[in-house]
């Protein structure tokens, strides 16, 4: 057989991005070739976008191409997609979508569903037609990456094998899920993956073959406290100095503290606490610590006030945190005037 066109989509939002620390992330691609029976293997560099003629002339057995990125700090790799060409072999796409858009890795949130797009072209009804044309394999893979995990160098034979079915049919697809299925007793901190994977029926020329996979990452809910005022504490002089204590933020979001007058309402605008604006950009979720005092200014009269905790993602805005407390700073002066005539 002659040789066949590849093509990568990587999409890496111009291959860089910025880590909390300002350190630049790179990745550098490259996919590689599995002949069969042979299983000969040749890895050839790819950009971001574009197409090439496959290294190799794909024998009868077939040829099975993965599409790898290789992220630079931490040293990390990733198999974005696979895809299996043969004589008779089906040919299959999945495309994963959530309601993040960032495109290096697909992506979302603990609480927030996603959908799975399956595209299935080249299958065979014919009595005469090979078991392998006829039908292929959908595989559904979940793996935790544990508490504070972040899936660097994740062992994914470890996944687990959640379900399987049997595709007999050519056209398109869209599986919805409403929430992740990843093992985890509090259901809005798990973190780790969720694989979808077509493979081939084995047959005489080549065994089962993964003709197409991808996987999303499912990152936790943040969570937060304020510590250093009390709840309804009564305040008569300077405002202490508070701590901003914040958990898995999610890796593209800006959280800040807030303060307005009265008490805690979801969707009140108030001002923003000085110091306590903070911006994650990066691939994976952080944890932050602010200590933020000298902050009068904002809570400029007595009463009732109320402090939060918000942050910003794709998926709108979430409260944290909240306290209110009380500010008395009128001072009373008790006292006598006398005179001596």
């Amino acid at each position: 057989m002659n040789r066949t066109f590849i093509r990568s989509f990587i999409m890496l939002a111009g291959m860089t991005a910025w880590a909390g620390a300002q350190t630049v992330v790179s990745y550098t691609n490259f996919i590689r070739q599995t002949q069969y029976p042979s299983e000969v293997i040749w890895d050839m560099s790819v950009t971001p976008t574009g197409s090439d003629l496959s290294a190799l002339a794909i024998n009868p057995g077939g040829a099975r191409f993965d599409l790898w990125t290789v992220r630079n700090t931490p040293l990390t790799n990733y198999l974005l997609s696979t895809a299996y060409v043969g004589a008779y072999v089906p040919m299959g796409t999945i495309a994963i979508r959530s309601q993040d858009p960032y495109s290096t890795i697909p992506r979302t949130r603990a609480d927030r569903p996603f959908f799975v797009d399956i595209t299935l072209s080249g299958l065979l009804a014919g009595e005469d037609d090979p078991e392998a044309s006829k039908s292929v394999l959908l595989l559904r893979h979940v793996q935790s990456y544990g508490v504070g995990g972040n899936g660097i160098n994740l062992d994914r034979t470890q996944a687990t094998l959640l379900s399987q079915s049997t595709l007999y049919q050519n056209g398109s697809r869209t599986l919805t899920y409403a929430l992740t299925s990843i093992p985890g007793a509090d259901r809005s901190k798990v973190r780790g993956e969720e694989r979808f994977s077509i493979f081939s029926v084995e047959d005489y020329q080549a065994p089962s073959s993964q003709i197409a996979s991808r996987f999303i990452q499912i990152w936790p809910v943040a969570s937060g406290s304020i510590s250093g005022i009390a709840a309804d504490a009564m305040i008569r002089n300077a405002l202490p100095q508070v701590t901003f204590t914040m958990t898995d933020l999610y890796p593209e979001s800006t959280t800040y503290a807030q303060v307005y007058k009265g008490n805690p309402v979801l969707g009140t605008e108030g001002t923003v606490v000085p110091g306590s604006v903070l911006v994650i950009s990066d691939s994976v979720p952080q944890n932050r610590t602010l200590v933020v005092g000298d902050y009068d200014a904002v809570v400029n009269s007595d009463g009732r006030w109320t402090m939060e905790i918000l942050t910003r993602t794709t998926f709108g805005l979430d409260r944290l945190a909240f306290v209110s407390f009380n500010v008395d700073r009128t001072m009373i002066v008790n006292g006598s005037f006398t005179t001596i005539e």
